[in-house]
C-alpha cells in the first residue's frame, strides 16, 4: 500500500509554486538533516529535493511540549501556518521541504510582523547556503 500524497493547501497563483503539507515523519527526518536558520520566533529546517521526488514545495510545522500544553502547541502552529501560507508561495523554491519548528512564548507572542521578517531572513539564509539551487 503506497503512503497518501501530501494534502495540497493552495493551488499556487500563475508562477508561484505549488504549496503542500508534509505529512510523513520521514521527511521531518530528512529536513532535519539539511540546513536550518533559527530566528527569535522559530527554527527553520530547509532541504532540495532530489529530482524525481516532487515538484512543487512543501511545508512542515511541529512544536514540543516545551512550547507549551496543546493550546499554546497549536496557537503557535497557527501562527506559523499563517505566515508560511503568506509568505512561501512568494519566496518559497520549487523542490523544497520547509520545516517550521516553534518556539517556547516566543512563537505565540512575537508580533506577526516580526515572525514575517524573520522567515523572509531564514529563507534568505538557508538559499544563500545552498549555493543558490
Amino acid at each position: 500500500m503506497s503512503a497518501p500524497d501530501p494534502q495540497p493547501t493552495s493551488p499556487g497563483p500563475a508562477g508561484t509554486p505549488r504549496v503542500s503539507v508534509l505529512c510523513e515523519r520521514a521527511d521531518f527526518l530528512r529536513a532535519a538533516r539539511a540546513g536550518r536558520a533559527a530566528t527569535a520566533g522559530f527554527l527553520l529546517q530547509a532541504r532540495a529535493r532530489d529530482p524525481g521526488e516532487g515538484d512543487g514545495l512543501r511545508v512542515g510545522f511541529t512544536c514540543s511540549r516545551k512550547v507549551g500544553n496543546a493550546v499554546a502547541r497549536n496557537r503557535a502552529k497557527r501562527r506559523l501556518r499563517a505566515v508560511a501560507r503568506e509568505i512561501l508561495p512568494q519566496t518559497g523554491r520549487d523542490g523544497w521541504d520547509y520545516v517550521l519548528i516553534g518556539r517556547p512564548v516566543d512563537t505565540a507572542a512575537r508580533p506577526f510582523d516580526a515572525l514575517r521578517a524573520d522567515l523572509r531572513g531564514a529563507l534568505e539564509r538557508v538559499h544563500r547556503a545552498r549555493g543558490g539551487q
